[in-house]
């Protein structure tokens, strides 16, 4: 476009100039002429000026008209780069599509605002209520209103809206709490109704405006509550959206500090005491929940902590272990497992049915092993609003009589608990009692008044009084019972209880409804048989609660006395007997242990690669050389009778077998000792161990070595290597040929040990061992040195003997008196050959020791020393074979084998048990109890520091 508008620019400027031209030669000629060459008319010489002036504007016209183009040219091209370039800047924004998936949709601000008129309405209707309320009750509280009538009534309440109204505008403009002294009276600008009675006095009217005015005040303190409510509720929704952004860019939000409460820091020592055996020890308060089977224990503290908390089942024993439950006070309801993170939910009942499955799943592991009931606590806690501050123990029933599904010692183990429970001098005992049954078939209660006989901290609790009611024709035994006069035992005081109607589904505030209104229409209430105060199971939660704390505020100086002596002394008796040695407990030194151990096994891959070759070949010959020497070399050499080319096919065959069968699994073995000897030679090294730890790290080192197994592919690749290495016939070097003859004859000579040592048990001691040990030989072995006598003498070469040999050998020996028969001949010809054919190899061995010349000079190819060549071979496959098990050790084993040894020492440090077996004796038990003592003196100080600022 551009080009096409210069083009006709250009043709204008052409055209314009050419008619400029032309115009001054027009004028010329009409000047000399007289006529005018445009209307071929004369000219007038008079008028050549005007003429002169009009050319002069017709010039200006054409110079204006030039410039239009111009002008026109640059603002279409100008337009045209002006949208080239916005086109390029918008392509270079980014993309802001993903605030679509950020900021809600239309439906979402809908409900939001729909969410927030709501919530507008219901507070409006709260705040109706509240103004109605408060009429009515000024209403009932003036007398005179009453007398009034309903048109009174209309008008006093038409004021107080209005007032209300009023006080609502002034608190939602200022948004603070209004404060009394600037709220203005409108009874003063407003005219007491005529209504109001004429014959009260000043005073009365002074009354009637204090009153309202009272009203007035309250009414706004209720609508500063409301909007200090609405501003915690923003608050947690701004602290919520933090959050939320936080978790959106993958970070977690800070961990909020809370306050413990004073009775979860109880709990905390509590369960430091757990397990406890010493004497001063697990002697702080807590109210120990006793009784017998079915009575009614656990349904009393669902009771006191308000929620179905516990596994029921129909006549089955249902507790199995001591659960210890914390109750505290707290916003919202709810519970929670010592060593879980999780919170149950408990105004959820998906939430409680998940509390009780995991309860159940909690006692069904915990008596494993055949078991019916254990010692092991279940700690929880659970918080709530309105809960009494205590710590509960609920144990397993009493029985009286054990089914054949129990353990033997099913009965006698919940006894014991139950009594090492109550022992405890500062335990509170919650004794439960059936009231559904007869007193006379207690069990617990004879339990109960032998451990504490003067009643001094024993509370007496009658469950099931409805159905004891229903079933007892004379209300006086329950009268007697809750008097503390039908049972020898004694209490502290005596409560009566209904903790359900025997249907599951109940919840707990129903059985509190149904509780109270079954006691305030029984027959015990009614014939004055029991005080208001001796029943439900709110008093009981009261009670309880105020005896535990009176113990706790009683004994637990006591108990931090104790622990701080207990401390010192154990202190002492470290100094004087480790005066040099940390306070390590047994988690730290298995700490140690591991962080040395790892140390160490780094060290393996810096082993140097000259030893690792020593090593491994040391250890592939131990390994390989009775298969070499027994398999491979005898066999060939008995095949062969002295043939060379029969001996060397032999040989190749056997080789190239071993190679592929026996060879890469032996070195795989070999690889994995050779490893593990280095690993216990790191270990030997190291100077600066506490023995103290060694069992840890050699138990540690050997389950890593068991589980350590060698990678599957590598022994495809050794089997390779190896059968490539034996195809060498080839010996290259005179340092080669003399490792291999050096091979063979320590070979030979081991087995020629060997063979001595079995010739020496079969035909007894030499001369010289007789006369310098006092040794004799038996009759058997005289005889086999008779047999063997004769074989020498005969000589022969052959590794078996022949028929008329062994016949020759037999009746020679007949004719000196020996009896044998073919079988034994054959069997001692059998290490006489042997020791003959090694001897006689020890001379070839080093015959062939000074032939590498000659085998060299006929290049591999002579028969000569084919033994050596054979060794050779050996030597070769198995320096090959050493060398690819150090790079597999150095670039993939020794990695594998430090990833074992974690995997091991993580399991180790989750295990208790195997940590104690492991770390033990007198220096770790001592490190052991002074951190307990220490942890325990700690917490009861912070306890007991918190307690005196409650006070």
């Amino acid at each position: 476009m551009s080009r096409i508008l210069h083009n006709r620019l250009r043709s204008s400027l052409k055209k314009s100039t050419a008619w400029s031209c032309f115009d001054k030669r027009a004028v010329a000629f009409s000047i000399w002429t007289g006529k005018s060459m445009l209307l071929y008319k004369p000219i007038d010489p008079i008028h050549i000026p005007r003429r002169k002036y009009g050319m002069l504007i017709a010039r200006a016209v054409r110079g204006v008209l030039k410039i239009r183009y111009l002008v026109l040219g640059g603002a279409v091209g100008g337009g045209m780069t002006l949208n080239k370039k916005y086109s390029e800047w918008k392509d270079g924004l980014p993309d802001m599509g993903w605030l679509n998936d950020l900021l809600p949709d239309n439906d979402q601000w809908n409900r939001f605002t729909t969410t927030l008129l709501d919530a507008k309405d219901r507070i409006s209707d709260q705040f109706q209520i509240g103004r109605e309320l408060t009429l009515t009750l000024t209403l009932a509280a003036d007398p005179r209103l009453r007398e009034a009538g309903v048109e009174r009534a209309a008008e006093l309440r038409a004021w107080l809206a209005q007032r209300y109204e009023d006080a609502v505008a002034a608190a939602a403009a200022n948004n603070t709490e209004p404060a009394p002294q600037k709220i203005q009276n409108n009874l003063q600008s407003r005219p007491v109704p005529s209504s109001i009675p004429a014959r009260g006095s000043a005073e009365d009217t002074a009354a009637y405006e204090k009153r309202v005015h009272a009203l007035q005040e309250e009414v706004l303190a209720l609508q500063a509550r409301y909007q200090r409510e609405l501003q915690r509720l923003e608050q947690e929704n701004r602290e919520l959206r933090q959050q939320n952004m936080l978790l959106r860019q993958g970070r977690q939000p800070p961990p909020r500090k809370l306050k413990r409460s004073l009775i979860d820091m109880y709990s905390a020592v509590l369960d430091e005491l757990s397990g406890w055996e010493s004497g001063e020890a697990g002697r702080l308060p807590r109210v120990v929940v006793v009784g017998d089977q079915s009575a009614g224990k656990t349904s009393v503290l669902e009771m006191i902590a308000q929620a179905r908390i516990f596994p029921r089942g129909a006549g089955e024993m249902c507790t199995r272990a001591p659960v210890k439950v914390t109750l505290s006070e707290g916003p919202y309801h709810v519970a929670q497992f010592r060593d879980s993170s999780r919170e149950f939910d408990l105004n959820k009942e998906s939430d409680l049915a998940d509390l009780r499955k995991e309860v159940e799943l909690r006692m069904r592991n915990s008596v494993r092993g055949g078991r019916t009931v254990s010692s092991d606590v279940i700690a929880m806690s659970v918080r709530g609003p309105g809960l009494p501050r205590m710590v509960l123990v609920d144990l397993p029933g009493v029985i009286s009589t054990q089914t054949v599904d129990m353990a033997a010692d099913t009965r006698d183990a919940i006894k014991q608990m139950t009594r090492t429970y109550m022992d405890n001098p500062n335990a509170i005992i919650l004794c439960i009692q059936d009231g559904s049954v007869d007193a006379e078939r207690s069990n617990v209660t004879d339990l109960v008044s032998s451990c504490d006989p003067q009643g001094k901290r024993t509370i007496f609790v009658l469950t099931k009084v409805d159905l004891a009611e229903e079933n007892l024709a004379n209300p006086n035994r329950i009268r007697r019972i809750l008097e503390g006069k039908l049972f020898p035992m004694k209490a502290l005081g005596y409560y009566a209880v209904v903790t359900g109607r025997s249907r599951k589904d109940d919840s707990i505030q129903s059985i509190r409804e149904y509780e109270e209104r079954f006691f305030r229409s029984s027959k015990l209430f009614k014939d004055g048989l029991v005080t208001p105060s001796q029943v439900t199971t709110r008093n009981l939660s009261l009670a309880v609660a105020e005896c535990f704390w009176r113990m706790v505020r009683a004994t637990v100086e006591q108990q931090a006395d104790a622990f701080k002596a207990m401390r010192f002394n154990l202190e002492t008796e470290w100094k004087n007997t480790f005066p040099r040695q940390r306070e390590l407990d047994r988690d730290e030194l298995f700490e140690r242990a591991r962080a040395e151990l790892l140390d160490q096994s780094a060290e393996v891959s810096a082993v140097a690669a000259a030893a690792w070759e020593r090593r491994l070949q040391d250890a592939l010959w131990s390994a390989a050389k009775d298969r070499v020497f027994a398999g491979i070399y005898l066999p060939a050499a008995a095949q062969a009778h002295d043939d060379v080319d029969k001996f060397n096919t032999v040989v190749d065959i056997k080789l190239r077998e071993w190679a592929e069968r026996e060879l890469p699994t032996q070195s795989v073995l070999a690889g994995r000792e050779a490893l593990r000897e280095e690993f216990s030679a790191l270990m030997a090294r190291a100077q600066d161990s506490d023995p103290v730890y060694e069992p840890v790290k050699k138990e540690a080192v050997e389950e890593a070595l068991r589980r350590h197994t060698w990678e599957e592919r590598a022994q495809d690749v050794l089997r390779v290597l190896q059968l490539n290495a034996l195809q060498d016939r080839c010996v290259a070097s005179r340092a080669d040929w003399d490792a291999a003859v050096s091979l063979m004859e320590t070979a030979l000579k081991e087995k020629l040990s060997a063979v001595d040592e079995e010739l020496k048990s079969l035909t007894g001691p030499g001369l010289r061992e007789k006369w310098l040990y006092w040794q004799s030989t038996s009759e058997e072995q005289k005889r086999r040195g008779e047999v063997r006598a004769e074989l020498e003498r005969l000589g022969s070469s052959r590794p078996t003997l022949a028929h008329d040999e062994v016949v020759a050998v037999r009746d020679n020996l007949r004719r000196r008196g020996v009896e044998v028969d073919n079988d034994y001949i054959r069997e001692t010809w059998k290490p006489v050959y042997l020791k003959h054919f090694l001897e006689r190899a020890q001379t070839r061995a080093r015959d062939c020791k000074k032939s590498f010349y000659l085998y060299s000079q006929q290049n591999g190819t002579g028969k000569e020393c084919c033994e050596v060549v054979m060794f050779w071979r050996v030597s070769a496959t198995l320096r090959t074979t050493a060398n690819a098990l150090r790079q597999q050790i150095g670039n993939r084993e020794a990695a594998r084998l430090d990833r074992d040894l974690r995997e091991v020492l993580d399991e180790m440090a989750g295990d208790p048990e195997l940590k104690q077996k492991l770390l033990s004796g007198r220096r770790v038990e001592l490190a052991e109890e002074l951190k307990r003592v220490r942890q325990v003196q700690e917490k009861l100080e912070e306890f007991i520091e918190a307690l005196n600022k409650e006070k």
